[in-house]
């Protein structure tokens, strides 16, 4: 049952008192109002959230349920709550360099690949999977047609000098070779899910992988996480709505260890390794597993937050994944 929304307009000074009024050490208010200016009271509540104060409720049936409470723990101090925004986003900085190098290498392979079958063969659906070109969305177009739509569109609004050399020159579709380049993240992640078996098993024999299946579902996880990150919205704790695939029995051993980590699978850990398994083929040598282990060691110091919210294991950074 939907009830109606009666939350009153605060003026920032107002959150500042608010936040106080309900255990918030604040120790400068011009500071902290500074914050909220530049931050915004809803988004800065979400790194709150870890340091509101809960409690373990058990009904009569015995079971038990966790409550949360406006009221934030003893010792919770704004300057932390802060800390941990800026921690985040340097975070999905570190994500976004990694996931940008993998979305690069990747289209330089798609390319290639439907290449392949003519440069403009993209366009024709029997190169692809039947279900890509048959099955039809809600508004009636099939995944292909929606998939074209949207590269079409990309390449119409897009303001990149070879995209308006040609348009000013040649009446026919861009080239599949200069079409990857107008894509975003999704439109590859599109197009992966609905290439021909065989395209596929080529493409995942380039990474190391012994099943299709684990190119397309880290693709699509990946490109959650971007989007996340390019949305600037909260990525240290955050569950994984589309969870990367993960290990059956024993054809994945380096990534075997997510598989037996219920918090690892479903937090930010298993994306980071699925980027991590990436980043080993397509840029070999890369510090990135480094700076991710340094910026970790950053996280600010609290007993209510923890790596472990990310699903980070207990010294994840000696496994053979990330010693390799």
């Amino acid at each position: 049952m939907s009830i109606p929304y009666i939350k009153t307009y605060l003026s920032v000074a107002e959150q500042v008192e608010l936040l106080r009024s309900r255990g918030m050490f604040i120790s400068d208010t011009v500071k902290a109002a500074s914050c909220l200016h530049r931050v915004g009271y809803y988004r800065l509540s979400g790194y709150a959230y870890p340091f509101r104060h809960r409690e373990i409720i058990t009904d009569l049936d015995g079971k038990s349920t966790e409550k949360l409470f406006e009221s934030f723990r003893p010792g919770t101090d704004f300057s932390t709550v802060m800390d941990l925004y800026v921690f985040d986003k340097k975070l999905r900085l570190l994500f976004l360099d990694a996931i940008e190098r993998i979305e690069v290498a990747l289209r330089v392979e798609v390319a290639l690949h439907l290449g392949r079958y003519g440069a403009l063969s993209y366009r024709e659906p029997t190169i692809f999977n039947p279900f890509f070109h048959t099955k039809t969305t809600d508004n009636k177009e099939t995944q292909h047609q929606k998939w074209l739509r949207k590269i079409d569109e990309a390449f119409d609004h897009s303001r990149e000098e070879f995209a308006n050399h040609y348009r000013s020159k040649y009446s026919t579709p861009l080239p599949i070779w200069m079409s990857i380049e107008v894509w975003d993240f999704g439109c590859l992640a599109m197009v992966l899910n609905g290439m021909k078996d065989a395209d596929l098993n080529e493409l995942s024999k380039l990474y190391e992988l012994p099943k299709r299946r684990y190119l397309t579902s880290w693709a699509q996880s990946m490109n959650f996480v971007r989007n996340v990150c390019a949305h600037h919205g909260r990525l240290w704790n955050r569950p994984i709505v589309q969870q990367p695939a993960l290990p059956v029995h024993e054809d994945l051993a380096l990534l075997q260890h997510v598989k037996n980590d219920e918090l690892a699978e479903r937090r930010l850990y298993a994306v980071a390794a699925a980027i991590q398994y990436f980043m080993r083929i397509v840029h070999p040598g890369s510090s990135w597993s480094d700076r991710l282990a340094a910026h970790l060691g950053t996280l600010p110091e609290s007993m209510h937050l923890s790596t472990r919210h990310m699903g980070f294991p207990e010294k994840w950074e000696q496994l053979p994944l990330w010693a390799a």
